[in-house]
């Protein structure tokens, strides 16, 4: 996943920059208006965070033209300004998302996570599976019309599984997802299989139609 950070504050951006990094991401700046409007219209990305206030011209500006580009999307504004009317122009120019600063670079984190994943479903928050459905929105699991109810981390783990549906998926993958990047310095995974089988157990005494198969040695792989 490529990201762009549009941001002229230079500590901050090196901050988001090195934190988007250790989490995987391929990550390219601008730090004026000039750049970010060359970068845009040049380059595509997976995720573009972009500061209103910039050097040279503003942020809504880039966001208009991309929006006439047919570019617009996954654009999440960062920006000091807080008022009603400015995240009201942010999100009619076409953002998905507006976050304040200052912010913590882990809700960053969530907001960008959830503007991939609406991507990866074609814009919906809610992914159909037999008789079985998950609403991302509310996080809410409803089984033939009726909701299932799962504690923090099972839908943590079962958001994962269906946006990877079909998909082989590691033990070591699903703790980072659910727990953490720090998650890795644990001694073993084992409470990762703890927590699969009790949300598997869920899905079965509910009747769902969703499945997750046990690979051995390997991981898990969610099928309908």
């Amino acid at each position: 996943m490529k990201i762009l950070i549009i941001e002229d504050e230079t500590e901050l951006a090196k901050a988001i920059e090195e934190f988007l990094m250790t989490e995987k991401y391929v990550v390219e700046k601008a730090d004026n208006f000039q750049t970010a409007c060359e970068k845009t219209f040049v380059y595509d990305y997976d995720c573009i965070l972009l500061d209103i206030s910039l050097p040279g011209g503003s942020g809504l500006k880039i966001l208009d033209e991309m929006k006439r580009d047919g570019k617009a999307s996954n654009v999440i504004i960062i920006s000091a300004r807080n008022s009603l009317d400015d995240k009201v122009k942010g999100l009619d120019a076409g953002a998905d998302d507006y976050l304040t600063k200052p912010f913590h670079l882990s809700e960053l984190h969530a907001r960008i996570k959830a503007v991939l994943r609406r991507k990866q479903l074609g814009g919906s928050d809610m992914l159909i599976f037999g008789n079985s459905s998950v609403d991302f929105s509310e996080r809410q699991v409803y089984v033939n019309g009726e909701p299932l109810h799962l504690n923090r981390k099972e839908f943590d783990m079962l958001s994962f599984f269906v946006t990877n549906r079909n998909r082989l998926i590691t033990k070591e993958s699903v703790a980072e997802h659910v727990w953490g990047d720090n998650i890795d310095q644990a001694d073993s995974f084992d409470f990762v299989y703890s927590q699969v089988k009790n949300l598997r157990k869920k899905l079965k005494d509910s009747g769902s139609d969703i499945i997750i198969e046990n690979i051995y040695g390997s991981g898990y792989k969610l099928t309908v």
